[in-house]
């Protein structure tokens, strides 16, 4: 089960991607929006300050996301659904917002979202890259330790990275414009501790739903101790986790 209150423990940082993608997306007064992933609501919120007018569908495949997102906001339209089989549309807008990287075959995946794009719409995309990032690493070391005895999955098995190119040329042949780049973020963070706090609610959720609660804390103060080793602190004890997010805009 995916905890929004955990989630949201970082809501600034989370949310920030969401705004940065939105505002470079040229879309007036679209009727209709998808936000796919909404998870607790903070994504859905960004598009309905952004386009008041438009009917916004939040969908998430995790029910208790979606019970959270319906408390934090009751007057929208939510729907549990999984987005590689969703039907809906179309959409002037489908947005999603770190959650493709869950999701296999990208290139049977983005012809279908684009299907579901209507004429001169957009698909707008932010996902997580950088898997050989020093956080990304320690969770990787932290699997392959010993006592569990190979039951834990690699990254490969469970997240999805492209780089760039293969989505400029899977998109390109189906769209009218491209608008695709990279940023990375530094986050402030209060310390080692905090970091493993940030991946336990997302990244490494597939290594510890497969664990009991006693192989759980073992997995994370292994994390920890590579965390520690990868990031030193700053001069007032904070750390900086570099977060490399790629993002791209695509009309129909």
């Amino acid at each position: 089960m995916w905890n929004p209150d955990a989630y949201l423990r970082f809501e600034q940082e989370r949310t920030r991607p969401s705004r940065d993608l939105c505002a470079r997306i040229p879309a007036a007064a679209p009727a209709t929006v998808l936000d796919t992933g909404c998870g607790p609501g903070n994504s859905t919120q960004v598009l309905r300050e952004r386009w008041p007018g438009a009917r916004i569908t939040g969908l998430d495949k995790a029910p208790e996301m979606i019970e959270a997102a319906r408390k934090r906001h009751p007057g929208g339209h939510w729907v549990v659904g999984d987005l590689a089989t969703f039907e809906g549309g179309p959409f002037d807008v489908i947005f999603s917002n770190a959650v493709l990287q869950w999701l296999p075959d990208h290139h049977r995946l983005l012809p279908r979202l684009m299907d579901r794009v209507a004429a001169g719409g957009f698909l707008a995309v932010q996902m997580p890259t950088g898997k050989d990032s020093p956080a990304r690493l320690a969770m990787e070391k932290a699997a392959a330790h010993p006592r569990f005895g190979g039951r834990l999955p690699s990254e490969e098995s469970t997240l999805t990275f492209k780089d760039p190119r293969f989505y400029y040329e899977t998109l390109a042949p189906l769209a009218s414009g491209v608008d695709l780049w990279e940023t990375t973020y530094h986050h402030v963070l209060p310390g080692p501790e905090a970091v493993v706090q940030w991946f336990e609610t997302t990244g490494m959720r597939p290594y510890l739903e497969r664990l009991d609660p006693g192989d759980q804390a073992f997995f994370k103060d292994r994390v920890l101790e590579g965390v520690r080793e990868a990031f030193p602190l700053c001069a007032d004890g904070s750390l900086l986790l570099p977060f490399r997010r790629l993002f791209f805009v695509v009309q129909k």
